[in-house]
């Protein structure tokens, strides 16, 4: 039987395309493996830079190894060159040389950046050499349009302890000056209902969401940076891009499930559950 062209199918379009700069977490719930599920649930296409590999379980990271800075150059430069991206998410970098690499990554391109500067994992093991944070505030957050740290790294970045929400604008302002286009504050440990504040320097917005009685959050600010650079690339704008990335991570807290014997991950794939 032969067929004429009209009956070929059509030559499907690639959906947005995305990359995640991070590290690797060997259980599954951060990093990389949770930036890829969530890009996948969200509907487009993640590729991957990796930056280092970790050791890492339910009950925390046990070793980590960050990769040559040559081996996430070559990576970059694979991708980019070839094919392109419409935003880019940044995570786990471990070391100045590798905040410098990507740092420059992102200030040659044209897509949006995501930075969530990640200084420790959820069981508070460092995952950020101490004599990194001076390159990830003096290159890396001039090159975000939207950094997503939280109380710790806040203080980390900028000296600013917040105790409570009233001090979320403080906080907004001084990681603001640092250079990113627009900052949230991620309010979720702090007591009461959960509030996160977005801010571009004149314009702030509150976020919030019902607190789960889920122990099991591993990769919360994996999945909510790469959720925000998802919705980037499918044509939100920031504060649009920000509250549907909200709603997707609180469905995936609230859908945690255990995991070994310490603290479980957020289920990146909820939706197709319900």
């Amino acid at each position: 039987m032969t067929h004429s062209p009209s009956d070929a199918p059509a030559t499907r379009q690639a959906p947005p395309l995305v990359l995640t700069i991070a590290g690797s977490d060997s259980g599954g719930g951060a990093g990389i493996q949770a930036d890829l599920k969530t890009m996948l649930a969200l509907g487009v296409h993640g590729m991957s830079v990796i930056a280092a590999v970790t050791a890492q379980n339910s009950l925390g990271v046990q070793g980590y190894w960050e990769l040559p800075a040559e081996a996430v150059r070559a990576q970059l430069d694979s991708v980019l060159s070839d094919i392109g991206v419409h935003a880019i998410k940044t995570g786990m970098l471990a070391s100045t040389t590798l905040v410098e690499t990507v740092a420059e990554a992102l200030a040659a391109s044209d897509a949006p950046a995501v930075v969530d500067p990640v200084g420790v994992s959820k069981h508070g093991d460092s995952l950020l050499a101490p004599e990194a944070v001076q390159a990830v505030r003096s290159v890396l957050l001039p090159a975000a349009t939207v950094v997503t740290p939280n109380l710790y790294e806040v203080e980390q970045l900028t000296g600013v302890k917040v105790v409570d929400e009233a001090g979320l604008r403080e906080a907004a302002e001084a990681v603001k000056a640092l250079g990113p286009r627009w900052v949230l504050i991620k309010g979720g440990h702090l007591p009461g209902e959960p509030a996160d504040l977005l801010f571009d320097g004149e314009r702030a917005h509150r976020f919030t969401a019902p607190r789960h009685d889920n122990r099991h959050t591993h990769g919360t600010g994996c999945t909510l940076a790469s959720a925000i650079a998802s919705h980037l690339a499918l044509g939100d704008d920031v504060p649009a891009a920000v509250a549907k990335a909200k709603q997707y991570v609180t469905g995936a807290i609230a859908a945690g499930f255990p995991l070994g014997a310490g603290i479980g991950p957020v289920d990146h794939g909820w939706r197709h559950r319900i």
